[in-house]
């Protein structure tokens, strides 16, 4: 293949992939850290729903570029914003700082929101947004190793510290890395590609992004770039993304006020049924089962579901902001009673 038919089939997959930006990447430029940017999806859902207020308290668990902490900050509520990326909390920091006392940042993951607010001298909330995925600015930059279409190290973390990307791709077993390509990307050649990856490894260890979505693809063109799902997979599984959301749905649940709201935001099947799942099975108020005479009372019964369907992005959004075509937004009210640690009340 020559350097110009290169060149042309893997614009041909940059083209495909959902995450493209207007800026492109040539073997002959290095992208340094871009400003932050990031569009918030569903904003306007997101304020309606969890009806920001003075006197109101809303948890931001993935503050990313501070779009929906800055809107809920406008609505005058008090917002605490999680995150684990440093380029985050530190533009967060510097662009909310004129909203004083209501604005506080905690570097962390958002699944151990509960322990970062009982330091804080508080016990409950009256909302919480949990905006799951990637955010522009992270695909955007290069060093930072999230897509493929930007060459960098391949790197995937969210936060400084923990296994990268490169660490798994290099050191998994074959077993291992198809279960990973299977359960976190869906991918129906998983196994094929974790034996790829196993035979590439063992001459040179895969140390980019390229190297390791040139690997995948083998020459193949399509619709979508072969390594997508791959990429997805890793990062999941880099930063261990599911089983925060799964530590975090009960927490933040335990933490919200008679009254208070959860919203969250997914962009992938998996995430999506999780919190679907958890969502119905606490917002049912009887259970049944075909050796009962009759249903019974919930003893899980905590919500009320304010979308009895996902909520999708409108015509005008998704035609300004590609990345929310993939959106879905869900959202549940908790009812009266309150959970143990909730019984001192608010801070």
């Amino acid at each position: 293949m020559t350097r110009l038919q290169y060149k042309l089939r893997r614009n041909r997959f940059l083209k495909a992939h959902h995450d493209l930006s207007t800026t492109t990447y040539s073997s002959s430029t290095h992208f340094m850290s871009t400003s932050f940017r990031h569009e918030p999806v569903l904003a306007k859902e997101v304020v309606e729903f969890l009806r920001p207020a003075p006197g109101r308290t809303i948890i931001d668990g993935t503050l990313g570029g501070g779009g929906h902490s800055s809107l809920l900050l406008k609505g005058g509520a008090r917002v605490i914003g999680f995150d684990r990326d440093p380029e985050a909390l530190a533009h967060s920091r510097e662009h909310l700082a004129l909203h004083g006392e209501r604005f506080t940042v905690v570097e962390g993951n958002f699944s151990d929101a509960l322990e970062a607010l009982t330091a804080l001298g508080i016990s409950q909330v009256d909302g919480a947004l949990l905006d799951l995925g990637v955010s522009s600015h992270q695909l955007d930059t290069a060093e930072r190793g999230f897509s493929f279409q930007r060459e960098g190290p391949l790197d995937m973390r969210m936060g400084k510290s923990g296994p990268t990307a490169a660490d798994l791709v290099n050191t998994l077993p074959a077993s291992e890395l198809a279960r990973v390509f299977r359960e976190y990307g869906d991918e129906p050649r998983a196994i094929q590609f974790a034996a790829r990856i196993i035979r590439a490894r063992e001459k040179k260890q895969i140390a980019t992004t390229a190297e390791l979505a040139e690997l995948i693809a083998a020459g193949r063109t399509g619709p979508r770039h072969p390594a997508t799902r791959v990429f997805q997979a890793l990062r999941i599984a880099v930063n261990d993304e599911i089983g925060s959301l799964e530590r975090a749905l009960p927490a933040f649940t335990s933490m919200l006020a008679p009254g208070g709201r959860l919203a969250v935001i997914t962009f992938h099947s998996l995430e999506d049924r999780i919190v679907k799942h958890f969502f119905r099975r606490h917002a049912m108020s009887e259970i049944d089962d075909p050796t009962w005479p009759a249903p019974r009372p919930n003893p899980e019964y905590l919500f009320e579901a304010l979308t009895p369907r996902s909520v999708t992005a409108s015509p005008g959004e998704l035609s300004s902001n590609p990345r929310s075509r993939s959106a879905r937004l869900r959202v549940v009210e908790r009812r009266g009673s309150t959970s143990p640690m909730n019984q001192g009340g608010r801070s």
